[in-house]
C-alpha cells in the first residue's frame, strides 16, 4: 500500500498528543468516597472493566481520518516503461552553397536548406524524451538552441534558420567544437552530433580533425553528411529583378567527413535527393536509440473510502456504546 499524500500521515503523532493532553485534563470524578477500601471491597463489573472501549474506538477513528486523508491506494499493476537516454546536436551548414535547388519536394524544386529543415522537423519528431540542440554554422558556428525536451520550441527556432545571419563560408571546424560545448557537460548514455554540410572547409582557425579527436575524448559520436546531387546544381541569383538560375560544381569534402565519423566512431552519409536524405536521418534515428529501464505504475485501487468507513463505523460504535450500556452518569 502506498499513499498519495504521504506527509499527512506526520498528523497521527500531533492527534496522539493532542488527546492525551486532553484526557489528562478531565474533571475529577463526580463521586468521592473517604476510604478507598469502601470501592474495592465492592469489585470491578463487566461494564467498569470495559469503560476503556468507547475512548479507544474515538481515537482509533481519529487515526484512521487521518490516514484516509493521506490518500492510501494498492497498486494493481506494475509496468516496465522504456525511455531513451540520449542527448543530440543537429549541427547544420547555412551557407550560400545550402541555397542550390537540386532537391525536389512534392514535384517541385526547393534548396537544400528548407528541405534538411523540413528533414530535421520531422527526425524531432520522432525523438520522445531525448534532449535536442541545434547549431548552425557558415563562416563560423552559433548555437540557435541548447539541448531541450521542448520539441515544440526547438522546431520554432529552427525554422529561423537561413541563409546571410552570419559571413559567409563553411566553417566545419568551429561547428564540431561548438556541438561539442552543447555536449561536454552532458551526462546521457550516449552523445551525438549530426553535421550535415555541402561543401568542404573554408575554415582557418580549427582543424576539423582535431575536433574530432576532442569530440572523441568527450565520448561524443559524429555522424556527417554530405548533401547535394552529383556533379553541378543549380544556384538561384537576381538578375535585374528577374530570378536566373547559374550552374556551380558540387564540392563536398568527402575524405574530412569520412575521417571526422571513423575518428568518434561514427559514420559518413552522401544524400544526393530528398528520399536518401530522409533515409538517412531515419537510419540514424534507429540506430540511436538507446532504452533504459524505468519502472511506472498504473491502475490503483484506491483505499480512502474503506479508511473513511471504518472510522465512521469506530465512531458510530463508540456513540451507541457511550449512550446505551456504558452511559457515565455525571
Amino acid at each position: 500500500m502506498i499513499f498519495k499524500t504521504p506527509w499527512i500521515l506526520a498528523l497521527i503523532p500531533v492527534v496522539i498528543t493532542l488527546v492525551l493532553f486532553l484526557r489528562s485534563r478531565r474533571p475529577s470524578p463526580a463521586l468521592r468516597f473517604s476510604a478507598e477500601a469502601l470501592v474495592r471491597e465492592t469489585g470491578q463489573s463487566l461494564r467498569l472493566r470495559l469503560l476503556f472501549i468507547p475512548p479507544l474506538l474515538r481515537y482509533t477513528a481519529l487515526v484512521l481520518f487521518v490516514v484516509a486523508l493521506a490518500g492510501p491506494r494498492l497498486i494493481n499493476e506494475e509496468t516496465i516503461r522504456k525511455t531513451e537516454g540520449i542527448d543530440i546536436v543537429l549541427t547544420v551548414d547555412t551557407s550560400t552553397s545550402m541555397s542550390a535547388e537540386d532537391f525536389v519536394v512534392g514535384n517541385q524544386r526547393i534548396n537544400r536548406l528548407e528541405v534538411v529543415k523540413q528533414v530535421m522537423s520531422d527526425f524531432i519528431e520522432q525523438r520522445k524524451s531525448d534532449r535536442i540542440g541545434l547549431v548552425a554554422f557558415a563562416a563560423r558556428a552559433w548555437t540557435v538552441t541548447p539541448l531541450t525536451t521542448d520539441y515544440a520550441w526547438l522546431k520554432t527556432n529552427l525554422k529561423r534558420i537561413n541563409f546571410g545571419i552570419i559571413k559567409d563560408g563553411t566553417a566545419i571546424g568551429p561547428a564540431i567544437m561548438a556541438s561539442i560545448s552543447r555536449l561536454q557537460s552532458s551526462t546521457a548514455k550516449s552523445k551525438v552530433v549530426i553535421l550535415l554540410t555541402d561543401g568542404a572547409d573554408t575554415g582557418n582557425t580549427i582543424d576539423p580533425r582535431e575536433a574530432a579527436k576532442v569530440a572523441k575524448s568527450f565520448d561524443i559520436k559524429i555522424y556527417t553528411i554530405g548533401a547535394g546531387s552529383d556533379g553541378q546544381a543549380p544556384v538561384p541569383r537576381n538578375f535585374f529583378g528577374r530570378r536566373i538560375y547559374v550552374q556551380q560544381p558540387v564540392v563536398i569534402d568527402e575524405e574530412l567527413l569520412k575521417d571526422v565519423a571513423f575518428t568518434t566512431n561514427g559514420k559518413y552519409y552522401r544524400a544526393t535527393d530528398t528520399d536518401e536524405l530522409r533515409k538517412i536521418y531515419e537510419e540514424i534515428d534507429q540506430l540511436e536509440k538507446t532504452e533504459i529501464e524505468e519502472i511506472g505504475y498504473f491502475e490503483y485501487t484506491e483505499l480512502f473510502d474503506r479508511f473513511l468507513l471504518g472510522a465512521l463505523a469506530l465512531l458510530l460504535a463508540e456513540v451507541l456504546m457511550t449512550n446505551s450500556w456504558m452511559m457515565r452518569l455525571p
